[in-house]
């Protein structure tokens, strides 16, 4: 017997029944589902100090569970002593059970942690059912040690989804246990 994840679990038993009683969808197959977890971030110093890029790797390589991939420029701009192919900051993009796994450690843990937190803008979703949320600080994640942490920096999350519309992604997020702002139906 393997492991699977509480959420991928939860997507099969309660989700897909929900949403298909909400939706009134005649397959399962017409059901949305979370396809991958894209976590970037950007370095703006990294011109002018090459280890920022490296601890920005380290760091998303633990709060992730799986190795981060360096950005790199695409053009060279002289006002910000940018070249091109230079690394600007790391990127990672989540799949299957760590994607599952990741998402129930936001939700249940990392969220909680930040500070006058009052749930996620239910505003940032781009049409076509994808949504993508904003951290300022990475130190909410508990695999990070505050005492090694040389300069605080944020994280931008997208939730990539087969949903056609926003109203079926915000379904299925709210579904998962997103806490999000405004509790519309």
């Amino acid at each position: 017997m393997s492991y699977v994840p509480r959420l991928r679990t939860k997507y099969k038993e309660e989700i897909v029944p929900k949403l298909m009683e909400q939706f009134q969808y005649k397959t399962i197959m017409q059901v949305p589902k979370l396809v991958k977890i894209c976590v970037n971030q950007g370095v703006g110093d990294a011109t002018g100090d090459k280890k920022l890029v490296d601890n920005a790797l380290k760091e998303m390589t633990l709060i992730v569970g799986q190795k981060a991939v360096p950005t790199k420029a695409k053009k060279s701009v002289s006002n910000f002593k940018l070249r091109e192919g230079m690394p600007i900051g790391a990127r990672a993009t989540l799949r299957h059970n760590q994607m599952f796994e990741f998402m129930d450690r936001l939700i249940t843990v990392a969220l909680p942690r930040v500070r006058d937190f009052r749930g996620i803008n239910d505003k940032s979703f781009d049409g076509r059912g994808n949504y993508t949320m904003g951290i300022t600080e990475q130190i909410i994640f508990p695999e990070i040690d505050i005492d090694k942490v040389s300069k605080i920096t944020g994280l931008d999350i997208t939730f990539v989804t087969t949903a056609q519309t926003d109203a079926e992604s915000l379904a299925l997020l709210k579904a998962f246990g997103m806490p999000f702002k405004n509790q519309r139906n």
